[in-house]
């Protein structure tokens, strides 16, 4: 376990892969920690360094007390990449993951050589949305609206008792932090990157799950039409994690990507 004190928070963080290879950088999403990505890490770090984190407030990163603001989140990175040393990596976010690295790259051009936005937008849900959960988690718990999450999380198949990789995400589902749930709620009540995102200039692969119930495909579709250039995959059998229940798929669109990018 390595942590680091960045942007006035501690933040937990992994660094593997090929030490000399091209920086992918993979950032989570809402209620998760940077264990959704180990499988698709697993299928890169032949050829990639990869730097994985826990944003404030998930994981075992330090829980500051909300509310957040996605700002917050892109400078928590921007520092950290700073720490580390790092510079035009490519960076792959996942729902608010992906809202991270959209608002990176339109922040710090300089650390962001592509993009990989997976199951994300440039806006997501509504503040009826996001002030509901906040409500239900201050209120009951994650665990209140758990099963809600993980129906647009997962295909069915995957979601049974006598899945024990179903049992373990849901275990980091509700045993994240409320402050860093609620905090980062907040954070994506609040944001709306159209603008920015309209202007980014780097390669850019938008991926979505086909039963995708939180950033359906027509939303990430959208996405990557609001950027020129953007290519736009459909990731088949997987709802809102593609890396967990499709980590050879991302993995392979994402290595395709990067070879199209000159990135290898």
């Amino acid at each position: 376990m390595v942590f680091a004190r960045v942007n006035g928070v501690v933040l937990h963080y992994a660094v593997r892969g090929a030490a000399d290879g091209p920086t992918l950088v993979f950032s989570n999403a809402l209620g998760t920690d940077f264990r959704i990505w180990e499988k698709v890490a697993d299928r890169l770090g032949d050829a990639y360094r990869l730097i994985l984190y826990d944003k404030r407030g998930h994981g075992l990163s330090e829980a500051l007390e909300p509310p957040y603001t996605l700002a917050d989140h892109v400078n928590d990175l921007a520092a950290l990449l700073d720490h580390l040393q790092v510079d035009k990596a490519t960076i792959v976010g996942l729902s608010v993951g992906g809202m991270i690295a959209q608002g990176l790259a339109a922040l710090r051009p300089d650390l962001v050589r592509a993009l990989v936005l997976s199951d994300t937008a440039q806006k997501i849900g509504n503040d009826q949305l996001w002030d509901g959960r906040i409500k239900a988690v201050k209120e009951a718990g994650i665990a209140s609206i758990a099963a809600g999450i993980v129906e647009r999380w997962f295909l069915p198949a995957y979601r049974t008792p006598e899945n024990p990789d179903f049992i373990g995400y849901l275990a980091m589902l509700t045993r994240t932090t409320t402050e860093g749930y609620a905090g980062t709620c907040a954070a994506l009540r609040d944001a709306d990157l159209t603008e920015s995102t309209r202007t980014l200039a780097v390669p850019v692969l938008c991926l979505v799950g086909d039963h995708d119930g939180s950033t359906p495909p027509d939303t990430v579709r959208a996405l990557a039409s609001l950027i020129r250039g953007a290519q736009f995959e459909i990731i088949q059998d997987a709802g809102h994690l593609p890396c967990i229940e499709q980590p050879e798929a991302m993995a392979a669109r994402i290595r395709s990507f990067l070879r199209q990018a000159n990135i290898a």
